[in-house]
């Protein structure tokens, strides 16, 4: 039975017993419960495990140390799902000490296999949402990275701040106009796109986008945005028509 086949009560009470199966385990610093808990097949089941970790971390200072050995330990597990998981619960540490928690991220960006790769993706949206300074600041640290795949991750792991505050990410994601790597240049696109569509946003974005030297690739971030509102009406700040005629008069100018 998965989780959502339970009742209300009867998932409060299971995220309540597993939180408990893990401060014994971290008090016993063994990671029996963890391995079983983190490669459960229900998605969440391991997601009531993270977050369970990140507030065990956050509400026991004495067992912060046993919290991230086990993270480490865990990220060498050749079951992807259990570090997949490992990286999420390393998220919600994140979120309010990344410190703590960097070296766990720069492993999880050069895991081989894609669903770790995303929960960075994950961790870093979510982080840089609550805890940007740092996050922006390491997502800087891994922009020019020689693999591919993680200057992909990074522009696409800063794009939930971006959607608040285009203009913290709007420079970081400029440095990488000309990537020749189509994935990098396609994601940038999709994230200005993404940022675009909130109150007061559209117009941050626009006025950054007119000191681009890519007039290819702004083209192209132009129409994503269009698109990114005509998809998202009942959510964007204004509709795909009023977006058009926004971009035709500033642009011109």
């Amino acid at each position: 039975m998965g989780f959502y086949d339970l009742s209300k009560d009867e998932r409060i009470k299971l995220a309540a017993q597993i939180q408990a199966d893990l401060l014994i385990e971290f008090q016993k610093n063994q990671n029996n419960l963890l391995k079983k808990y983190f490669s459960d097949e229900d998605t969440y089941i391991r997601k009531t495990a993270y977050i369970a970790v990140g507030r065990i971390f956050k509400e026991s200072p004495q067992l912060r140390i046993q919290v991230i050995n086990s993270l480490e330990n865990l990220l060498q597990s050749e079951n992807e799902k259990i570090r997949q998981t490992a990286i999420n619960a390393a998220g919600e540490i994140g979120i309010y000490n990344f410190k703590i928690v960097k070296h766990l991220f720069e492993k999880g960006l050069t895991d081989s296999h894609p669903v770790v790769r995303n929960a960075v993706i994950g961790s870093i949206k979510k982080m840089s949402e609550k805890n940007p300074k740092p996050i922006l600041q390491f997502a800087r640290e891994y922009l020019h990275h020689p693999d591919i795949e993680i200057r992909r991750e990074i522009c696409h792991g800063i794009e939930l701040r971006g959607r608040t505050h285009p203009e913290e990410v709007l420079p970081i994601l400029q440095e990488l106009e000309f990537d020749p790597a189509p994935r990098v240049y396609n994601t940038i696109i999709h994230v200005i796109g993404q940022i675009s569509y909130k109150k007061g946003c559209l117009e941050k974005v626009i006025a950054h986008l007119k000191s681009w030297q890519n007039q290819e690739l702004v083209q192209k971030a132009l129409k994503e945005i269009i698109e990114v509102h005509q998809n998202y009406q009942n959510f964007a700040a204004r509709t795909p028509d009023a977006v058009k005629k926004y971009i035709e008069s500033t642009m011109a100018v």
